[in-house]
């Protein structure tokens, strides 16, 4: 039996990134059907609920008023109509949304990377380093690209958003080197107000990384006048979008503060293989004091330095403007680091690395196959999703107002109904915080079945979601549902 030839293994391991890289895609599609429910789906789904039964004028997505939504963008929009002209589930069109998002981001990172290099594997390590080069602590927040975040987040705007961030960096790239039309330039301001409409904290990621770019590129004046044309159109596209005031986002509240101050813990933990990107930028800065994944890198770690250094926490969701550089960095350090011994020595250090985040993530696997059919060892890094309420929905229908806590009031809406308080800090929704004291107050152990009474009237609740003890004389036992939790229907 002949020994394989030198060339033919050479050729056999340039080939493991891209086949390492199809079996993640194919496992990202097969967790789409499933559609595994964690975090912001249900205030994605209630999104889709409203636009399907009024395009012009949806209201809040999860509370009875009428307030403008940052939800309410350009992408869930089209989900919407899309919704409304045919019969399917909410859930069904965020499949088909999770489908389209998750290929405008494998094909806006394969033309991306194509601009910084010509090399066949490294779209494919580029790949393999976004969704595994994190650290030994599993990390799960929406418009970050670990394979476990992706994969609860694949039908957020979010992962839609950054798909076409990394197609604007691609076009704006080519755009700086070579001479380029009026139209090219307008198209990409466009482009950029879409990002921002879509995603708002991603839209700040897309513009860190297309500011790298401007300033890596160093272009003359002709280029910085289609550049201020470009930028001044999306600012148009922004300021007319009818949905909600995008400018008003600026002065979000405290809450929002709050919910991200998180972002700055376990940062060794969560991000710690990213470090193996930092000394590949270090080596793309050596060679190039200009290198756009560098200023990327350093314009995100100011913005995120600064947030935790002034209690912005919210800034914090630039942190993707720290990490996709440093992961491209170390993807493409495989086949730009000089000599093949240099390149071998990294491709090992990336291959290691790339395997411990991977483990990390392992429980992934579950969102697919199930937990029972997970190994042992896997199975104790699943984190089992939201079981849902579709069991309330035989009764409570489109519109009802229910009467939840928190944690139900982040997926009721989903199915067509409002609760009393948002599960989300609402910066459009003046009241919100009336309605939140409502809801402690109805729940509390101390309050009187009148108080209770009252609140029910001023808010016009027809059903409760509760526990066992929660009835009263007014309430009528109708289901029961996971958890020992009980569906009540108001009387009268």
């Amino acid at each position: 039996m002949r020994a394989a030839s030198p060339s033919s293994t050479a050729s056999a391991v340039r080939a493991l990134p891209q086949a390492a890289a199809a079996l993640v895609l194919v496992l990202m599609l097969l967790v789409i059907v499933r559609l595994p429910w964690a975090g912001d789906l249900g205030m994605h789904a209630a999104t889709v609920q409203r636009l399907r039964h009024s395009l012009l004028n949806p209201g809040n997505p999860l509370v009875d008023a009428d307030t403008p939504s940052p939800y309410y963008s350009p992408w869930m929009l089209l989900l919407g109509c899309l919704a409304r002209i045919t019969s399917l589930s909410v859930f069904d069109v965020l499949r088909i949304g999770a489908v389209v998002g998750f290929g405008l981001l494998v094909t806006g990172v394969w033309r991306y990377v194509r601009t910084l290099s010509t090399h066949r594997a490294a779209p494919a390590l580029a790949i393999l380093s976004l969704v595994f080069l994190w650290g030994p602590l599993l990390f799960n927040w929406s418009g970050f690209l670990g394979l476990n975040s992706l994969a609860l987040t694949v039908s957020y705007p979010s992962v839609f958003a950054l798909g076409l961030s990394f197609h604007f960096w691609a076009w704006l790239t080519r755009a700086l080197r070579a001479e380029t039309r009026w139209p090219v330039w307008l198209g990409l301001g466009l482009l950029w107000g879409l990002i921002l409409l879509c995603h708002q904290f991603t839209g700040v990621v897309a513009s860190l990384g297309a500011l790298a770019m401007v300033i890596a590129a160093r272009p003359g004046r002709p280029v910085l006048l289609r550049l201020g044309a470009a930028l001044a159109l999306g600012m148009v596209l922004l300021w007319l979008w009818p949905y909600y005031d995008f400018f008003s986002l600026f002065s979000a509240g405290a809450d929002l503060e709050a919910i991200h101050r998180p972002l700055y813990d376990h940062l060794a933990g969560r991000f710690g293989l990213v470090l193996l990107g930092v000394v590949a930028l270090g080596l793309r800065w050596w060679r190039d004091r200009w290198d756009p994944l560098v200023l990327f890198f350093v314009l995100g770690v100011l913005v995120f330095a600064a947030g935790g250094l002034t209690g912005h926490y919210s800034w914090g969701r630039a942190l993707p403007a720290v990490l996709i550089p440093a992961q491209l960095a170390a993807a493409l350090e495989v086949v730009s680091a000089g000599k093949r011994a240099m390149r071998m020595g990294w491709a090992c250090a990336l291959g290691a690395a790339l395997v411990v985040g991977a483990w990390a993530q392992a429980g992934t696997l579950g969102y697919v196959v199930g937990r029972d059919a997970l190994p042992g060892a896997v199975a104790a890094k699943y984190r089992t999703p939201w079981v849902g309420y579709q069991w309330i929905t035989p009764w409570v229908k489109y519109g009802d107002v229910v009467m939840a806590r928190t944690f139900p009031a982040r997926q009721i809406p989903a199915y067509g109904p409002y609760t009393v308080a948002p599960g989300y800090p609402d910066v459009f929704l003046p009241d919100a915080g009336r309605r939140d004291a409502a809801v402690a107050r109805y729940f509390a152990a101390g309050t009187s079945g009148d108080v209770r009474r009252d609140i029910v009237r001023e808010y016009g609740v027809r059903w409760v979601v509760g526990g066992k003890g929660a009835a009263e004389p007014w309430l009528r036992q109708v289901a029961t549902g996971p958890g020992g939790q009980v569906l009540y229907q108001v009387a009268g």
